[in-house]
């Protein structure tokens, strides 16, 4: 089931990514028109780069659940299959320790907890904790910069439920299980 639920949101996560890739293409060559023809729109850049950014992250979640992320494998290919189950097991408590570590990082970077004390007034959140995540616009955009690095928490949520996933599988492979994701990819090519 919890592998279930990670594929689906890594599905979204691959649909919305390459929805940001159109998008930055289509906004590249918006720039580039526009600056040939002199009449150059200031915000483009700063949207592009934005979706960009967002992009890897969403695409970077998705790569943990597919454990498809860049790896040197020289050592992992030359071990046994009882000693690369128990690698592969560690990867995913590593990876599972940097997606709490990234709870935490949010936790303390966005601060809901102070914000919902001071009645959500951005205001008083700033003069207590000194914190003006919720008030510094972007540069060109001028929305704020919470809604452009609220992207934190998207990879953070998707980051937590692909490790969490992958961990559960691979504690059932050295329990002598079956692998729960091999069945689960089985029954969606069927």
């Amino acid at each position: 089931m919890l592998y279930r639920i990670s594929a689906f949101w890594a599905r979204c996560e691959i649909a919305l990514a390459a929805a940001l890739a159109a998008t930055i293409t289509g906004l590249i060559l918006l720039n580039v028109v526009t600056r040939s023809a002199h009449m150059a729109i200031y915000w483009i850049d700063e949207t592009a780069i934005t979706a960009m950014v967002w992009m890897t992250f969403l695409a970077g979640s998705a790569a943990v659940h597919r454990r498809s992320g860049v790896a040197v494998t020289l050592v992992y290919d030359m071990l046994s299959s009882r000693v690369a189950r128990w690698w592969r097991l560690g990867l995913d408590v590593v990876t599972v320790v940097f997606a709490v570590a990234m709870i935490r990082f949010c936790l303390l970077w966005f601060d809901p907890l102070a914000l919902y004390a001071a009645g959500f007034d951005t205001q008083a959140f700033q003069g207590e904790t000194f914190n003006f995540i919720y008030a510094e616009p972007t540069v060109t955009l001028g929305i704020r910069k919470a809604w452009v690095w609220s992207i934190m928490i998207v990879f953070t949520f998707g980051l937590t439920l692909h490790a969490a996933s992958n961990l559960v599988a691979s504690l059932c492979v050295l329990a002598g299980g079956d692998d729960p994701q091999a069945d689960a990819d089985a029954g969606t090519r069927a």
